[in-house]
């Protein structure tokens, strides 16, 4: 599932500084279960920016509408009704969501208040973990079940590096290194062969796995996780 983070808080603010009345759409989806951009969140962020533009003294009022996903359109056409009582919309789904919602209504500006992050699962409340960097070429089938891309700080699509710290990634040794969890789960299911297909090279960008915690979830994890978390979310 796509997770996101909302933006900094100024930079929102700062965004919407110039509009009088703004709608603030919320997203059922993924970003309402990573606790980012659902109705709770858009409440919370449209409290926040109503008594800071109050305390400017400046006439912004934003106000919130949440829908079930921005990635359809026929579910964001229930905006249809209200969307031209604003002069500005602001969404807080992923990347996507958002620029449908800008694609429904050209004639209006429309901002995001949600980094999107990464395609991940969750591993506690409120953390989680990046697992498909939607490359377009899936080799899962040959590997285990674990994706190279993601869990190799390299992206290696064939066979670990020279640097493996015995069990561990030459980046930190908390992290595991990917290609040996590869080894052990194909051997384990009797399909060691295949680590001997070659996959043809892909281009992408070399970064660690990202992980992040969502704001107000920082005191649930130890120092050690979090130091971990530090360093492979460094690129985020």
């Amino acid at each position: 599932m796509v997770k996101g983070k909302r933006k900094p808080f100024q930079e929102i603010k700062d965004l919407l500084k110039n509009h009088r009345k703004v709608l603030n759409v919320g997203c059922g989806g993924c970003v309402s279960v990573c606790y980012a951009g659902g109705q709770k969140e858009v409440q919370t962020l449209n409290d926040q920016l109503n008594a800071s533009f109050k305390q400017d003294d400046a006439p912004v009022r934003v106000e919130g509408y949440t829908v079930e996903r921005q990635c359809n359109m026929d579910l964001i056409a229930e905006l249809d009704r209200i969307a031209h009582n604003y002069d500005a919309l602001m969404s807080m789904a992923c990347g996507a969501g958002c620029q449908y919602l800008a694609e429904r209504f050209p004639d209006i500006p429309v901002y995001p208040a949600i980094n999107t992050m990464f395609i991940g699962v969750d591993k506690e409340i409120g953390i989680f973990e990046e697992r498909c960097r939607a490359c377009g070429n899936c080799v899962l089938g040959v590997t285990g079940g674990i994706c190279p891309v993601t869990r190799c700080a390299k992206g290696l699509f064939n066979g670990p590096c020279g640097g493996t710290n015995l069990t561990s990634c030459e980046v930190n040794k908390d992290i595991p290194c990917a290609w040996l969890d590869i080894y052990e789960r194909l051997k384990e299911i009797g399909q060691l062969d295949k680590i001997l297909q070659f996959k043809e090279p892909m281009e992408w960008r070399n970064t660690t796995r990202g992980v992040f915690i969502q704001e107000g979830f920082e005191e649930r994890f130890e120092p050690k996780e979090k130091k971990m978390m530090g360093i492979i979310s460094r690129v985020h």
